[in-house]
């Protein structure tokens, strides 16, 4: 939400007037030429253009700018639509589509637009143009062994907007770098454009290139892949061929919407029939090899950093995903207690920004597992 005290950004949309594609392409010219900092364009009925920079909304003013009548915004939304019949039906029976949208030369976006209260509204996240590497992400170096992994399950997670599927993205390059072997991605929809380096790559786009999840995985299976990425694991169906693909001697690489490891492994199992809770937990603790968890928190000078949680499933640590009753306290204990194999909790981690000036102690607690052993550390 925006504060009252955030001032505008100036713009100029070239050209300042028209209508069609052709001015909307102008004005997502111009909102991105704002700043280097912008995370997603926002389009609202009442609202002027605005873009959000380090979580926070901002809006923007310039010649021609106002705020957006519905018209407006359903204008934009049909211009960046296009003739795609399969989002144009989406939005109007299930009231939102996603799609992927690119300026050539300046920019790619993962489009969501939506119905709220009769009219359109529409939501951009830009997708950078080259593929994130582990320094511009600041990385924790003990993830350079995930690219050297033969099969099993790589689960990166977090709360939306948290930087998943660029951290994501990093990993499957460090592979392509390093590895030639074949890799197939399934996406809805394709974010980060991967070229082929040693390895060969595929990428496939949900609606456009497979009808579901399930499907482009069942048939990722007879295409001789050795790493699969799913970019995102919505329902059990597809979280049981993403375990079918580890059993069988693949790397998969997927992502949840879930805070940390304990959050991750009972969304996954609770994704099954209580009855088959007891050996998806045995199944999961075979295949899962790393559970990457992160943050992004706001930094005392400006901007925000990021912050992981690691989990690295050893013979040590497989009986707490297999317990049944294993906990989030288990899970924490067991993850600050691996640290010489490469594991870490997020609140050791923002107690260090906190000691290195980086954070402040009220922003940490915000952000962390257990604020009050925070505070008291």
């Amino acid at each position: 939400m925006a504060s009252p005290g955030v001032a505008p950004i100036q713009i100029t949309i070239d050209p300042p007037s028209g209508s069609g594609p052709t001015a909307t392409h102008a004005l997502l010219a111009a909102m991105l030429h704002a700043s280097e900092k912008i995370s997603d364009l926002i389009f609202s009925p009442g609202r002027p253009p605005q873009v959000e920079m380090h979580g926070q909304l901002v809006p923007l003013q310039g010649p021609g700018l106002r705020n957006f009548t519905a018209d407006d915004t359903r204008r934009i939304a049909s211009d960046l639509i296009g003739n795609n019949k399969l989002a144009i039906t989406t939005l109007r029976e299930q009231g939102s589509c996603d799609i992927s949208f690119g300026l050539p030369g300046l920019a790619r976006f993962r489009v969501n637009v939506f119905i709220q209260r009769g009219s359109c509204a529409v939501v951009m996240r830009v997708i950078p143009t080259s593929v994130p590497d582990f320094n511009s992400l600041s990385l924790p170096a003990s993830l350079a062994d995930v690219a050297n992994l033969r099969d099993g399950i790589v689960l990166v997670t977090g709360a939306r907007g948290s930087g998943k599927s660029s951290t994501l993205a990093a990993l499957l390059d460090r592979i392509n770098e390093q590895h030639t072997c074949h890799i197939i991605t399934i996406e809805d929809p394709i974010e980060f454009l991967h070229n082929h380096k040693r390895s060969t790559i595929h990428q496939r786009e949900l609606h456009s290139d497979a009808p579901s999840f399930a499907l482009a995985l069942r048939a990722a299976l007879r295409q001789a892949p050795r790493v699969i990425l799913i970019g995102d694991l919505r329902d059990h169906e597809t979280m049981e061929m993403a375990l079918e693909a580890a059993e069988t001697g693949h790397l998969v690489f997927s992502s949840l919407n879930t805070p940390n490891t304990a959050k991750s492994v009972e969304k996954f199992v609770s994704s099954f029939a209580p009855s088959e809770h007891s050996s998806i937990r045995g199944r999961l603790a075979k295949v899962l090899r790393y559970a990457i968890s992160q943050r992004l928190i706001p930094k005392r000078d400006g901007g925000r950093i990021p912050v992981f949680e690691i989990f690295r499933n050893t013979a040590r640590t497989t009986n707490y995903i297999e317990c049944c009753d294993a906990n989030n306290d288990d899970l924490q204990s067991v993850i600050k207690d691996g640290a010489q194999e490469g594991m870490q909790i997020f609140d050791d981690e923002i107690a260090k920004l906190i000691r290195a000036g980086v954070i402040d102690l009220e922003v940490g607690m915000v952000h962390a597992t257990d604020p009050q052993q925070l505070r008291q550390g």
